[in-house]
């Protein structure tokens, strides 16, 4: 089997030079360099196929990673005009039919202003770029924005976790650094921009994160320094924390498993949010 990495993970003299070109980076880049530099690596340097399922019964998740993207197709439909009782057409599962339920029972709130989806926002960050692609924005232009991204998690994660994810932090930043045109060409302000996940399954148990101008401040040099050290990086190390690995489709390649976890206690969100960037674009929506 491909190995491109020895034991201690030292790169392959082909590994020089490897950001000599700008590189794009995303929510999903990061987060998976936070989580296990060798992961990140391996997904985006080496740029390897997934080799090893991601959770166990592997029919099982797979069928959900596509009602998760289904239902955020139905979602992006709803909210560019699409009448909701042909789009409940759609709901063919138990689990679309209680989300999308969930979801005209209890609509997100502040949407009746000037609204965006699937919107993609980049800027430049360090000698690169940061980019993101977004589920909904709701604007009112001089005073406040709003971020909402649709979860399909089996379970509602705490928001001590949320908060420090890299989505959070990139979405919430970048909307004050590239989203001037939203804006009337001006900066939103650190304490206008408010992201919203809301839950499929806990759609009456939202989590909100307000932004300020220290969170704005810290999260930016956060991202920039994370993107600093990745470029000047010799080797990619795998984690420590060795059940992130049950749940990594790389795990063969680190001889870290083969079987994937059954521990139901996953972090694996929808295929919309496990994809990288260049993956999500290719979704139709």
């Amino acid at each position: 089997m491909h190995n491109p990495l020895n034991s201690s993970g030292n790169k392959n003299p082909s590994m020089s030079n490897l950001f000599s070109s700008p590189f794009t980076f995303s929510q999903s880049s990061l987060q998976d360099y936070v989580d296990c530099p060798r992961r990140f690596q391996l997904r985006y340097i080496e740029k390897l196929q997934w080799p090893a399922v991601e959770t166990a019964p592997e029919l099982e998740n797979e069928r959900r990673q596509i009602e998760g993207q289904n239902f955020h197709k139905m979602v992006q439909q709803f909210f560019i005009g699409l009448p909701s009782e042909k789009l409940t057409l759609f709901a063919t599962t138990e689990n679309l039919k209680r989300w999308w339920k969930n979801f005209l029972a209890h609509p997100p709130q502040g949407v009746n202003q000037a609204l965006y989806t699937e919107l993609t926002l980049s800027a430049p960050i360090e000698n690169h770029r940061i980019v993101a692609k977004y589920d909904l924005i709701a604007v009112n232009p001089g005073n406040s924005i709003i971020i909402y991204d649709w979860k399909t998690y089996r379970r509602r994660p705490n928001n001590s976790w949320l908060v420090n994810r890299m989505q959070t932090k990139v979405y919430q930043t970048l909307l004050v650094e590239a989203g001037t045109h939203l804006n009337n060409d001006k900066s939103f302000k650190p304490d206008q921009v408010e992201m919203i996940y809301w839950f499929a399954d806990f759609p009456d148990d939202h989590a909100k994160f307000n932004l300020d101008d220290a969170k704005f401040t810290n999260a930016w040099n956060e991202l920039n320094q994370l993107v600093k050290e990745i470029q000047a990086k010799q080797s990619f190390p795998l984690t420590d924390d060795e059940k992130i690995c049950g749940y990594c489709v790389f795990r063969s390649y680190c001889e870290r498993g083969i079987n994937a976890s059954k521990d139901e206690e996953t972090e694996i969100d929808s295929i919309v949010e496990n994809f990288s960037f260049d993956q999500i674009q290719e979704v139709e929506f």
